[in-house]
């Protein structure tokens, strides 16, 4: 990653940083969740009072007091969280128990594993709007794959993936197999693939969480990510835009959205037949309606009206504003038409920024 910045003009070179959290940070951070005390819970309930921080602080007690009387909880990862750290909050909640399946964009999925095996490789530009085009170019052309204010390290993370999914690929061609997408990514750590460059890795890391607990992952839409669209190409045939040179893998390898919500089906059955089950949302997009949607489908599309259960509750953080037909700009109450939600589902909607508002509920969930 420094020769790429050493390739950058001066003026640009002094606008990127080193990690901000430090190890020291992360230690104090770590030994608090060992040791909570209540104090940043006790903080938030007497000052966050109104509007937003009101009804971040309802959601959080609201979920508190669900998961405490036994329920379940679906989180959903919009955008690129993973890459935003998202990981130093959402693997405690799972090693807790607070999480039962989550929903990521094939990005956040795979940005889990990119922060693992190269975190000591992202830099940071944190006055990233006032970069100019020229300077967005530039950025390109030394390799810098920038995402608001981080730099993925591409070739010390993707580049370093990609020949073990290749062989994992092959091979489940060879043995005509089929697996998730999430499937695959969990033989780095089943098969010992990988190793964290920090000593902190595992914690910081919520995919390698996931797979320790066993936590189910959707990811609707796969081939919208690096490693999607990199399996895309593999799979695209000899022809007008490809050598015969190049690789070529039988797509059928790899189970798609339909096999997610086939999965969703019998998970949401299942899980929720002793309890009933929330759904939390950061952001919005796809990974959130894909999996609240197996409601209504289930319902409707295949007939078990009164069989159901539905989601206890709803509670998203998102800065889309109410739009035409956007589903992240959707408000609770439009959701109850497509019986997504019933009249007797919690529901709140936090008009915010996740990276702001989702640590707070975190906290609160782990008692800290």
């Amino acid at each position: 990653m420094n020769e790429k910045i050493a390739k950058l003009s001066p003026n640009l070179q002094a606008l990127i940083v080193e990690k901000k959290t430090s190890e020291a940070s992360l230690d104090h951070f770590r030994h608090t969740l060992q040791n909570p005390r209540g104090t940043i819970s006790s903080f938030a309930e007497s000052a966050l009072l109104h509007c937003n921080g009101g009804a971040a602080l309802d959601a959080a007690l609201w979920l508190r007091r669900h998961l405490n009387n036994g329920g379940k909880l679906v989180i959903t990862l919009a955008g690129a969280l993973s890459s935003f750290e998202i990981g130093v909050l959402l693997t405690p909640l799972i090693r807790a128990g607070k999480v039962h399946l989550v929903s990521a964009t094939g990005a956040n999925h795979e940005e889990s594993y990119y922060r693992y095996v190269a975190s000591k490789e992202y830099r940071y530009i944190p006055r990233y709007t006032e970069l100019t085009p020229e300077q967005e170019a530039e950025l390109r052309d030394a390799g810098l794959r920038r995402i608001t204010d981080t730099f993925l390290p591409e070739d010390e993370s993707v580049r370093i993936l990609e020949p073990h999914l290749l062989d994992m690929w092959r091979n489940a061609e060879k043995h005509g197999e089929r697996f998730f997408p999430h499937e695959y990514f969990r033989r780095f750590f089943t098969e010992g693939l990988i190793a964290s460059d920090t000593q902190l890795g595992e914690e910081e890391c919520w995919v390698h969480a996931a797979w320790k607990h066993s936590i189910p992952i959707v990811i609707p839409g796969f081939e919208d990510s690096t490693m999607g669209n990199i399996f895309a190409s593999y799979t695209y045939p000899h022809g007008k835009h490809k050598s015969k040179a190049q690789v070529l893998l039988n797509p059928n390898i790899m189970k798609t959205g339909l096999d997610y919500f086939h999965l969703m089906y019998d998970w949401y059955m299942e899980e929720s037949e002793d309890a009933p089950i929330a759904f939390l949302q950061l952001g919005g997009g796809i990974s959130a309606d894909f999996p609240i949607c197996v409601v209504p489908s289930l319902k409707h599309d295949l007939g078990l009206h009164g069989k159901v259960r539905d989601w206890a509750g709803f509670i998203e953080i998102g800065s889309s504003p109410m739009s035409y037909g956007s589903y992240s700009g959707a408000g609770g109450k439009e959701k109850i038409t497509w019986d997504k939600l019933s009249t007797k589902s919690y529901y709140q909607i936090i008009q915010s920024d996740v990276t702001v508002v989702f640590p707070w509920i975190a906290a609160i969930l782990l008692g800290l």
